[in-house]
């Protein structure tokens, strides 16, 4: 790895580095904030995925979150959203919606994505076993989280591998890409036209089919305007009234889609995660 950044914060540390990613064949960048309890005991650890046109950068500057972070003893690692680099495909169009900063946490079956993107094993697998040997956080006591497309990476993340997580919260999430436009264009391209290998990335599909539940929190502002057409959280509360799967998912009056949102409700993810740590 290559040490990009290192800036001292409510006297943790946040870090950025770049390093050769196997999963995506390319070169990746990660940012990790380091809580002070780090500097002498293994700490817990929550990886937040990010949205559309977002780096691993977005949440660390608007999000508010290290202050949280540091009093509660918690790492927190971010990922960029895609695959990067001049070799790396993109929307021909150069739509913010699919392609670069757009990976949708996937591990794309078609051509020309399926050798850049594997968001999905680089979130899962590589990125996690490169921290564990890293830095000093604890393997056994992991989170994830996110926003938007981020915030249908931990859902689906969390719900696929039960086993790897102890909790999942998201802000906004993208709930049932198969009945949204954003998900449709995304699966359609990187999964191919068959939709039933879509199913594999819809919460709500995987929720039907879930034995063991984590812990789930969601928020969901009021005022989001990609909330009917995008969003559809609805669907999610539905699919888990009929598979009694139980979640927390609080719609929040008069918030938005924007970081100002996330930044409001940042310190109840972070206090939830540490109940189960």
């Amino acid at each position: 790895m290559q040490q990009l950044s290192a800036s001292k914060i409510f006297e943790g540390q946040q870090l950025q580095y770049r390093h050769r990613s196997e999963s995506l064949s390319c070169d990746m960048e990660f940012s990790i904030y380091l809580p002070p309890q780090a500097e002498s005991t293994k700490v817990p650890v929550v990886y937040w995925l990010s949205g559309l046109t977002s780096t691993d950068q977005n949440f660390v500057i608007k999000a508010g979150a290290q202050r949280y972070a540091a009093e509660l003893g918690v790492a927190i690692v971010c990922p960029d959203t895609s695959p990067r680099g001049e070799a790396v495909p993109d929307d021909s169009d150069g739509a913010y919606d699919f392609g670069l900063g757009a990976g949708f946490y996937v591990n794309a079956t078609q051509s020309p994505w399926d050798k850049n993107y594997r968001m999905y094993d680089y979130v899962v697998e590589e990125l996690p076993e490169l921290v564990n040997t890293s830095f000093e956080v604890d393997a056994g006591r992991k989170g994830i989280s996110g926003h938007s497309m981020g915030g249908h990476g931990a859902l689906t993340v969390g719900l696929k591998n039960p086993d790897k997580y102890l909790s999942v919260t998201a802000f906004a999430p993208i709930v049932s890409p198969i009945n949204c436009p954003w998900g449709q264009k995304a699966l359609g391209n990187y999964l191919g036209e068959d939709q039933t290998t879509w199913s594999d990335y819809d919460s709500c599909e995987l929720v039907k089919s879930a034995s063991n539940h984590l812990p789930i929190l969601v928020d969901q502002g009021e005022a989001d305007n990609f909330l009917e057409e995008q969003l559809k959280t609805q669907l999610l509360i539905e699919a888990a009234e009929r598979a009694e799967y139980p979640m927390q998912i609080r719609y929040q009056p008069g918030y938005d889609h924007s970081y100002f949102f996330i930044a409001s409700f940042i310190a109840d993810h972070l206090e939830f995660h540490s109940e189960f740590f």
